[in-house]
Formats: C-alpha cells, sequence, structure tokens
C-alpha cells in the first residue's frame, strides 16, 4: 500500500478492480478539516479518464506492470499488431487500448507493451518519435512579426503546429505527450 503523499504523476494504482495511470495530481490543502488530493485517473484498459478526490490519508494498492520491448508491425482495422523483440511473438491490441497513441505508431516504431498479471493492457510511447511531413502550407517569411506556426500532416494523420520553416518532405520529432513540436530531424 502507499499513502496518498507519495502518488504523482505517471504511477499506475489499483482501484474498484481496475488499473489507472495518474494523469495529474493536485494536493488541496482545506481551510479547515484534513487536506485532499485530486486526481485525474486514465483507465489503462478502456482509455476512459475520470477524476477523484480522496483524503489525503487515502492508502492506494500499487498496480505492478511489466515492461515488454516490442516493434510495431502493421494495422489490420481496429486491430494494431506488435512483435516481441525477443521471443518474435506477435500481439494485437485495440485501438481503445492504445488511445492516443495510435497518432504516432509507424511501422518498426521500438516500444514497450505492459502487462498486468499476464495480462496484456497497454503500451507506452517513447518521449518523442521522427515523422515526416505530407502536407503544409509554404512559410513565408516576414508573414508576422515573432516566429509563427503553421499547421502540418504527418505520415501518420495527425495533424501539429510547426515552425514556417518546415517544409512537406521534412522529418520532425514531435512530443508524444503533448503533440508538440519539438525539433527537426537530423
Amino acid at each position: 500500500m502507499i499513502d496518498a503523499g507519495e502518488l504523482k504523476k505517471g504511477t499506475a494504482i489499483e482501484l474498484d478492480d481496475k488499473i489507472y495511470h495518474i494523469t495529474e495530481y493536485h494536493h488541496i490543502k482545506m481551510g479547515r478539516g484534513s487536506a485532499q488530493i485530486r486526481l485525474r485517473l486514465r483507465d489503462i484498459r478502456s482509455g476512459n479518464v475520470v477524476e477523484r478526490s480522496f483524503q489525503a490519508n487515502d492508502k492506494f494498492t500499487p498496480a505492478f506492470l511489466e515492461h515488454h520491448p516490442v516493434q510495431y508491425l502493421y494495422n489490420d482495422g481496429d486491430l494494431y499488431y506488435f512483435m516481441d523483440n525477443e521471443s518474435y511473438e506477435q500481439t494485437a491490441l485495440t485501438a481503445a487500448q492504445i488511445g492516443d497513441g495510435t497518432n504516432y505508431l509507424k511501422e518498426g516504431l521500438n516500444l514497450e507493451i505492459l502487462t498486468h498479471k499476464g495480462e496484456v493492457v497497454s503500451v507506452e510511447l517513447p518521449v518523442a518519435v521522427e515523422l515526416r511531413v505530407t502536407e503544409t502550407e509554404p512559410g513565408f517569411k516576414g508573414d508576422t512579426a515573432t516566429g509563427g506556426n503553421k499547421p502540418a500532416k504527418l505520415e501518420t494523420g495527425i495533424t501539429v503546429q510547426v515552425p514556417l520553416f518546415v517544409t512537406v518532405g521534412d522529418v520532425i520529432k514531435v512530443d508524444t505527450r503533448s503533440s508538440e513540436y519539438l525539433e527537426k530531424a537530423s
């Protein structure tokens, strides 16, 4: 059991027979009475997000997730296929299990599958991925007083804001946590 004060963003806990990842953590001190914590939790299996409040002295059961290195192979409709790097065994996950991570999957991407008591529950993406720009407007110098951004569609179908100097065919690094442009890949 872990105390509420030991919780932090990214921790996995078991609650109501479900496994949740903590996406936001706020400690709230009331004027009178005991402190509370407000958690934003993402159900690892379904991807649903809930907000819950607890007393600061509550205890939680940590969820022990095993990490297995895998490589993304391909998708077939709603199923996404991954290959274990050690046993070469293939695993299929649904789009709901992967969540927004489907926006960053391209063939050959190395990532990790998370399992809980032998059951595959989710994937963990790298912090940044390199994707090719497939569509964007041309950027003209002098259009703005400051740097400026424009939308760009990437090879996986996601659209992100990029600087004006990025053109079609460029490979850029994108943060998988915030969908933000990081830098031009070399």
